[in-house]
């Protein structure tokens, strides 16, 4: 059996629309589901082989970008959403029920706090913008994947058109990076 990347990736990149204004996210439960309103566009959208993400059953990556978190509104069942781990940077709230991811905010000093980490593939609409690389590749070993299948996983995402890291995206990486030197005193 071919190895899942994940559902909206595994054919090909589904264009979207650049403008999108965001939607409503809307977990797996069929009966009550959890419904979350992001009011603003995703940004760096991408795959993603850490363990930590969310993945539809199957698959090895998530598919994850993230949201300014004071875009996103719980409006419905939030009494299921439950934190995964009050430790992680990404504060992961999930349902309890079927246990999706349905955001997880960034309230640490980091550079990516005031961020939410949210699962695209889960708004009503499928018009939200494509997947830009992907992260965190080598992680899909953490996750169950045989080494032995990495370069060929490094492959597929290419021909999917992703371009396969181990970390972040080199831009993301120098953000992350400006921010930490900045902390510091290092830049201005």
């Amino acid at each position: 059996m071919p190895l899942l990347l994940h559902p909206s990736i595994q054919n090909g990149l589904q264009k979207g629309n650049p403008q999108f204004a965001g939607g409503v996210l809307v977990c797996k439960c069929k009966e009550k589901p959890v419904k979350v309103r992001i009011s603003a566009n995703i940004a760096h959208n991408h795959a993603c082989g850490c363990t930590k993400c969310w993945k539809p059953a199957g698959a090895s990556f998530s598919v994850v970008a993230v949201a300014p978190t004071d875009s996103v509104t719980v409006v419905e069942n939030g009494d299921k959403l439950a934190v995964v781990d009050a430790s992680a940077l990404i504060l992961r709230h999930a349902c309890k029920v079927c246990g999706t991811h349905m955001h997880g905010p960034v309230e640490r000093d980091h550079a990516f706090k005031g961020l939410s980490f949210v699962h695209p593939e889960l708004f009503e609409s499928k018009d939200w913008p494509a997947p830009g690389f992907a992260a965190f590749v080598s992680s899909a070993i953490e996750g169950g994947v045989q080494p032995s299948e990495m370069d060929g996983i490094r492959s597929k995402l290419r021909d999917v058109g992703l371009e396969p890291y181990d970390c972040l995206s080199p831009a993301l990486m120098d953000f992350v990076a400006t921010w930490t030197a900045k902390k510091s005193g290092v830049l201005k």
